[in-house]
This record gives structure tokens, sequence and C-alpha cells, in this order.
């Protein structure tokens, strides 16, 4: 099977993904790994921008564009490496006969098999203030929370002007967030960002975090049948 990633949201997030789908394949010959069509197309307008401010460029015709070209490269299956365009998955997904993974919903799957109560997202402000996790947990009886107006803030200053801009993450703000959480109930917090995953990639956080970067690789492995190492299939099991 072939896998199509709507990447460049951003390149660093994009570029990790490609490394994760890499290194998680349970395999042992170059031929044996997935077949990956990645276009990175960095000039699709800010997701989080248009949404706190549908003034602002829409980025839904891009990635439909790519979406489209990925398809007529033969895809099987679309990723997009980007939690905040997830925004966007309907209309995406009516643009093409592809399915594109839900990523949202396989957070959702991933809390219902651990028995999670009560989460922590760290996100964008876009996917915070659209309630992209928030109104899917809730569905299911699990209890969220975000951070405060302050922390929030942090969230954003770690995704935008340190990852984004390739600078050292300061962890400081990072660790403000997570005791800011933890004080909230959270009993596992996602990193609900792409860029985030970043951060455990550097950083190798503890299972007090789900990285949904890490979980869409391996949703994206299992769907196109690629075997998956031991110490991540705890990720869909």
């Amino acid at each position: 099977m072939k896998l199509g990633i709507i990447g460049g949201l951003g390149p660093l997030a994009s570029s990790y993904f490609y490394e994760l789908l890499t290194k998680m394949s349970d395999v042992h010959h170059d031929q044996e790994h997935l077949e990956i069509y990645l276009h990175s197309c960095p000039r699709i307008p800010d997701r989080t921008e248009y949404i706190l401010d549908h003034h602002k460029p829409s980025p839904i015709l891009e990635l439909i564009q790519v979406a489209k070209e990925l398809e007529a490269a033969g895809v099987d299956m679309i990723a997009i490496p980007c939690i905040t365009a997830h925004y966007f998955h309907e209309e995406l997904s009516q643009s093409v006969d592809i399915p594109i993974i839900h990523l949202i919903q396989e957070v959702r799957n991933y809390i219902l098999r651990k028995q999670v109560k009560k989460v922590g997202i760290m996100a964008t402000d876009g996917t915070i203030q659209s309630q992209i996790f928030q109104k899917e947990l809730k569905e299911y009886n699990i209890d969220c929370c975000i951070p405060s107006i302050e922390y929030q803030k942090d969230v954003m200053h770690i995704i935008y002007d340190n990852v984004k801009c390739g600078k050292a993450i300061e962890m400081n703000c990072f660790y403000g967030i997570e005791k800011d959480l933890l004080l909230k109930g959270a009993d596992l917090i996602i990193l609900g960002c792409t860029e985030l995953s970043i951060v455990n990639k550097e950083e190798k956080l503890d299972s007090l975090y789900l990285d949904a970067m890490e979980l869409l690789s391996a949703v994206a492995l299992q769907k196109c049948q690629i075997p998956i190492k031991k110490e991540y299939q705890y990720l869909i099991k």
C-alpha cells in the first residue's frame, strides 16, 4: 500500500513523522518499508490564524489541492501530521475518494482502550478554541482540561517561537504547563500539536504523555499492513 502525507504544516513535524514511520516499522530490508508520498506544502495558510479569525486566508483550498494531487499519484490513504488541520477533516475527506486518517478519533480510541478518566490537552489556540478534542472526548464521557490562559500562552510560545523557529525548547515553560494540567486532575496529557512531538523526541517524556504523532504513525502503519515494533504496539492495543 501507499501512504500519502499532507506535509509542511510545519516542515519539521513532517520530517519527524517520516522518521517515525521508518523507525517504528518492524522490518529488516529497505524493500519492506512503507511506500510514502510526502507532499510538503508550507505555503498552506496557518490553520490557527484562520480558525481564530475567518477573515484570515483559509487553508482549505490548498489542503484539498494537495489531497487531490496525492490521490492522483495513486496513494491508498492520507495522513496529516498537523492536529489543527483536522478541523477541516470532513470537508477535506469529501474532496477525495480515498480515506484520510482521522487522528482526533484515533486519540479518542486510544484513551477509551486505556480507560483514562481525565485528560489534559496541550495544543494550539486553534485546536483548543475549536474544541475538536473536547467535543470528541466529552461525547464518550471523558473529562478534559486545558491550560490556564497564561500557560496556554506558553504552549503557543513553545510551538511557534521554539519549535517552528528551530530554537531550543524552553522546558521550564513546558513543565509549568504540565504542573497546571496535573493540578486540574489530568491522568494523561495529550501532546495535541505535532510540533510538541519534537519536545517528546528531544526530551523523551514519560508515560504521562500521549504523543499524537506517534499514534498517527502507528495507526498509519497498521492500516497499511506494515508490522510495528514491539515497543510501539501499546499505541494500537
